[in-house]
């Protein structure tokens, strides 16, 4: 696994004490992004996923992982097994991604898929350097969506859960 960065109880990457790790790679390359350093899929360090999710869980007070970047659907099978290991804990799964609910559900790879069927939210859409805003939660331009995955792909579309 290509990893950026890990943190520890990040309190900016969705509610609670989170574990949020960063992966190397994104075909992106938004304008503005606030991790510029992440899109070379060259960079960035080599960690196995037992390496990950050993730092994850030995780690108490954490409530969720949060899958950022770079882009996490690049690494789709690897930030799936991440997930389970968060998940075979109780944490809850948050994802961002520069592609959209829809073209992961309806065009992403097996992996993709799977990866979005493991979270409980998606924050979806590229970062849009004229939409930023520091106002809203979660997120960091306005065509940015917070998505309740499990309810979205009951419903065939996204639900975006209140702000």
């Amino acid at each position: 696994m290509k990893i950026f960065g890990l943190a520890q109880d990040s309190i900016v990457d969705g509610p609670g004490f989170r574990f949020a790790c960063f992966v190397q790679g994104c075909p992106h390359g938004c304008p503005g992004c606030h991790n510029p350093d992440s899109h070379d899929p060259s960079g960035g360090r080599e960690m196995t996923v037992e390496e990950v999710a050993a730092e994850m869980l030995g780690n108490p007070l954490t409530d969720g992982l949060t899958l950022s970047g770079g882009e996490p659907f690049a690494q789709a099978a690897d930030c799936l097994r991440l997930a389970e290991a968060a998940r075979s804990r109780g944490l809850n799964v948050w994802s961002y991604s520069g592609w959209t609910f829809e073209h992961l559900r309806d065009e992403g790879t097996p992996e993709q898929k799977a990866l979005l069927q493991a979270l409980d939210v998606l924050i979806d859409g590229p970062f849009l350097l004229a939409e930023r805003t520091l106002a809203l939660p979660w997120r960091g331009s306005r065509n940015q969506r917070v998505i309740d995955v499990p309810a979205s792909l009951a419903a065939g579309e996204a639900v975006v859960l209140p702000d």
